[in-house]
């Protein structure tokens, strides 16, 4: 559903709250391992995230990426929302041009509801609140 820019935004997130948390930044070869994804690929989105303030940087050799803690308040459709847009929680299923209750797609009312849970949960889903499951390795953001 997300577009794959999206996915390693949503998983660089992660992972850098997760390390902010713990007191450390972090540094594009370690977000990239860490999260399975390509380095050149992270710079970009992370760029992004920067110009948007959900992520901060500091250069130099004690630098790296973190999130402080009005960051960490985050919510995970934030993070959609700068890098996909909105198309997700408000597009058309089958992505006509036009879809609404007067005219709607075969699929619109089925796919209404399962936008409106899927944008309810990504809003009440905050940064911090996945740290202790990573942490004690319940989830995980990369493949094994």
């Amino acid at each position: 559903m997300f577009s794959k820019t999206c996915e390693y935004a949503l998983r660089a997130m992660l992972f850098i709250g997760q390390k902010s948390k713990q007191g450390n930044k972090t540094g594009i070869r370690e977000i990239a391992e860490g999260i399975d994804s390509p380095e050149y690929f992270i710079a970009k989105i992370l760029q992004e995230l920067s110009r948007k303030n959900l992520v901060r940087s500091l250069k130099g050799p004690t630098g790296g990426f973190y999130i402080d803690k009005q960051g960490m308040e985050c919510t995970l459709a934030d993070i959609v929302k700068v890098i996909d847009g909105d198309k997700i929680f408000l597009g058309c299923g089958l992505g006509l041009k036009e879809c609404s209750e007067k005219k709607p797609c075969p699929i619109h009312y089925e796919f209404k509801k399962i936008r409106k849970e899927m944008h309810d949960m990504l809003k009440s889903a905050k940064l911090n609140e996945f740290n202790e499951q990573l942490e004690r390795k319940l989830t995980f953001l990369k493949r094994v």
